[in-house]
């Protein structure tokens, strides 16, 4: 018999997990605060019911997923009851203590992804960090982790606010990187596709190489003339942050100089 899922949330985590979810469970209800955005993804994931209602969600689902900001999490685990059913929030950042005191059954389920909406992402290969209040707990939210990806690995609040940590600087951080080297080309008319077969290589060595051995350019060579020539050529934030990041490559590669 298929495990009955309610989604709490409609935004880019909980849409990639229903859209994970429904092929192996029945998704019975999703909740949004904003309505047509519930209905959406309800109709995505062949959902019956879609609810802007917090107290009109379905009480006899046996897994209720919390994937709404972090800062609306305590809000609704405060407003709705317990029903003996697993609660688990999607948070890289938040504690589980969240759910002490307001639930029985409760865990934690991180994917370390980035997602998107407009984009689908193969589920199974995405990591899921999970942690639980009790062994009970933890063998239903495994259980569940284990059919929506191949890669379920213990972490407690600690060490998934580090993992969190890093992947805001491996992705995040990345990807803001890109928009200002889109800036940049876009001054004079040039594609930011020129540098998408960069982009790939760079990432494509990190299967063989530390991202210490991989690094090059002018901060890793502490060629000190290119490096002001190109700082010259920018002006404000980008100006401060290609300084900023360029010193910090090379206390990493020329500590003795």
């Amino acid at each position: 018999m298929k495990q009955r899922i309610v989604i709490i949330g409609s935004g880019n985590v909980a849409t990639a997990l229903a859209v994970a979810a429904a092929s192996k469970c029945d998704i019975v209800q999703v909740y949004s605060r904003t309505l047509t955005h519930a209905q959406q993804l309800a109709q995505r994931v062949h959902c019956p019911l879609a609810t802007n209602r917090l107290d009109r969600l379905e009480k006899d689902a046996d897994i209720y997923i919390i994937a709404v900001s972090d800062d609306a999490i305590a809000q609704i685990v405060s407003q709705v009851p317990d029903n003996g059913a697993l609660w688990i929030h999607t948070s890289g950042s938040k504690p589980i203590g969240l759910f002490s005191g307001k639930r029985k059954c409760f865990g934690v389920m991180w994917p370390m992804q980035s997602f998107s909406k407009q984009l689908s992402v193969d589920f199974v290969e995405v990591p899921l960090f999970i942690e639980a209040s009790s062994p009970e707990a933890h063998k239903a939210l495994h259980r569940f982790a284990s059919t929506l990806s191949h890669t379920v690995m213990e972490a407690d609040s600690h060490r998934r606010a580090r993992l969190h940590l890093a992947s805001v600087f491996a992705c995040n951080f990345s990807n803001h990187m890109y928009t200002l080297a889109q800036e940049v080309l876009d001054e004079d008319g040039l594609p930011f596709d020129v540098l998408k077969p960069l982009i790939r290589t760079t990432v494509e060595k990190l299967q063989n190489l530390s991202p210490t051995e991989s690094q090059t350019g002018p901060a890793a060579r502490a060629d000190h003339q290119v490096m002001e020539r190109q700082a010259s050529m920018l002006t404000g934030d980008k100006q401060a942050i290609y300084r900023l990041i360029s010193q910090s490559i090379m206390d990493r590669h020329h500590t003795d100089k």
